[in-house]
């Protein structure tokens, strides 16, 4: 099969699916994966898909909204594996902020027992910590129905009021040169969030790391301790910018 005859295969693929890994692609045109790598970097320096860590993204999908219940469905034991680890480091007392991430929101069910205040814009977060002895601070301002998270200058504002001893929080790719997001909503929050935290986490899941998104928001300074299920060379490559980061067993 040509180049050509694979790249419009792949592009069917992307159309139909948004965002495909490279074993997927390698079954359905039946190729090696090392072909489809080949021709994901050659496609992507046309211009015609984005290259992730596992595969590649169809262009539009780096602007579409992703809803809340959508991405928490997507590599759950990582997620949960990642927030068991970061649990052990939160202890009676912390005030910490959790972000609208599907994967912060994961760590809710290890710190239910936990005398701590949390500062949060997720309301499902709200939701599943009501009940329990942690203090619960609801950031102020809109609310975004699709990903279940208040955005906006008067959250924003509401951070800024508020100094926490951590902060647990996400991003859509994560890479050697920085921090990415899929809008300037979320990552407005998450720049609001690190500036007024002691110690800022970032948890990744494997699909994150080495993937570009729509909006490049900050460089790795940001970031105290990154965990992850991934460990690939990436994972050296944040050590050297002086990221301590922890990669987890699923």
């Amino acid at each position: 099969m040509t180049f050509q005859k694979r790249a419009n295969k792949i592009l069917e693929l992307l159309e139909a699916f948004g965002e495909v890994e490279i074993r997927q692609f390698a079954a359905e045109i039946d190729v090696s994966e090392v072909t489809v790598r080949r021709d994901l970097t050659a496609m992507a320096a046309k211009g015609l898909l984005y290259r992730t860590h596992g595969g590649a993204m169809k262009l539009s999908e780096l602007i579409k909204p992703v809803s809340f219940v959508n991405k928490a469905a997507v590599n759950v034991k990582a997620k949960d594996a990642i927030c068991k680890r970061v649990a052990e480091d939160i202890i009676d007392g912390d005030v910490i902020f959790i972000d609208c991430g599907s994967t912060a929101f994961r760590l809710c069910q290890f710190i239910k027992n936990k005398k701590i205040k949390v500062i949060t814009n997720s309301l499902p977060v709200v939701n599943e910590l009501q009940n329990s002895p942690i203090t619960i601070n609801l950031i102020g301002g809109e609310v975004d129905a699709s990903r279940q998270a208040v955005h906006g200058t008067m959250a924003q504002e509401h951070i800024a009021r508020y100094h926490a001893s951590k902060a647990f929080l996400g991003v859509d790719g994560i890479t050697g040169e920085g921090l990415y997001a899929g809008s300037e909503h979320e990552a407005s929050n998450t720049l609001a969030m690190a500036s007024q935290s002691d110690c800022v986490y970032m948890l990744c899941d494997a699909s994150k790391i080495g993937k570009t998104s729509y909006l490049k928001f900050n460089d790795l300074s940001l970031v105290n301790i990154l965990v992850t299920d991934y460990n690939g060379p990436e994972v050296t490559e944040f050590g050297a910018k002086r990221i301590s980061v922890f990669s987890v067993t699923v």
